[in-house]
């Protein structure tokens, strides 16, 4: 299984002259910076691929008619390509945050850049999977045909989870800024605390504060649940500062506030769903 005609080769250097691009007898170092970049590009390749399951569903289900009216006239059909539409719009405005602060020179924005790309590349590339699933299963039995486009998202989807470093390796990573770096906590609290006039995320919030001031036990241990935290509420805080309300509320309500894990199509009643697929198709209505 696997990507497919991805461009790769081998490369064989004969009488090559080698350069030294980092200070000697620190090579790993030196190389982790290139590792950032690319941890990055796996966050908005699978933000990438999020979007184009969304696009592939909702143009299936606006066409294919169910008694007596499309697909994205049904209700709970409504509820899963907007809870689709959100994680997709979460993914991107994470992943255009950690551009920013990538671009970036003051030292705040290199500390989040330093966590959130571990937080980013683990959260994001673990949700594509379940999401391109999904999608698929929205378009029926022809999206696992091969002529149809949702197998290759499919099998692309859990390959930048594993490239570049798996999610175990991203959750350890973030442990590790947090132990050398500790201001990367504070940054990274002042960043989600842009949104914290919401009392979900001021509630999140506190209990995260709480966590990384008193950890106790075996961290690492329970790693992936604090990165899941961190990364919801980061999510949350960028959807509730650059999102349309009835957006940010609906991911807020069934992130932040819901028990259990959260499956897609479980959005609360009073979603708005139709706006968040207008915006997501931008049409006036379907």
């Amino acid at each position: 299984m696997g990507n497919a005609s991805n461009a790769s080769g081998e490369v064989e250097l004969r009488a090559a002259q080698g350069f030294l691009v980092g200070e000697e007898g620190r090579g790993v170092a030196t190389i982790l910076e290139m590792v950032s970049l690319t941890r990055f590009d796996c966050m908005i390749g699978s933000a990438a691929g999020m979007r184009m399951a969304l696009s592939q569903a909702m143009h299936h289900t606006i066409q294919r008619w169910a008694f007596g009216r499309p697909l994205v006239q049904q209700p709970l059909m409504q509820n899963v390509l907007a809870d689709l539409a959100l994680e997709s719009e979460a993914a991107l405005l994470m992943g255009m945050r950690m551009a920013a602060a990538l671009d970036t020179d003051s030292e705040e924005e290199r500390l989040l850049a330093r966590i959130g790309v571990a937080i980013g590349k683990y959260w994001i590339c673990k949700r594509a999977p379940q999401h391109a699933f999904e999608a698929m299963e929205c378009i029926g039995g022809t999206g696992v045909m091969e002529t149809c486009m949702m197998p290759r998202l499919y099998r692309e989807a859990p390959i930048n989870a594993i490239w570049e470093g798996s999610g175990n390796i991203q959750c350890l990573d973030v442990l590790r800024a947090l132990h050398k770096s500790p201001q990367t906590a504070e940054v990274l609290l002042a960043e989600i605390g842009q949104a914290a006039q919401h009392p979900a995320i001021r509630a999140g919030l506190q209990r995260l504060q709480q966590r990384l001031q008193s950890p106790g036990g075996d961290l690492e241990f329970s790693a992936r649940q604090l990165v899941d935290e961190m990364a919801v509420l980061l999510q949350a805080s960028l959807m509730l500062r650059y999102a349309p309300a009835s957006s940010s509320e609906a991911f807020c309500t069934s992130r932040l506030l819901a028990t259990g894990a959260h499956l897609y199509g479980s959005l609360p009643s009073q979603t708005e769903a139709q706006a968040i697929l207008r915006r997501a198709w931008a049409v006036a209505d379907f």
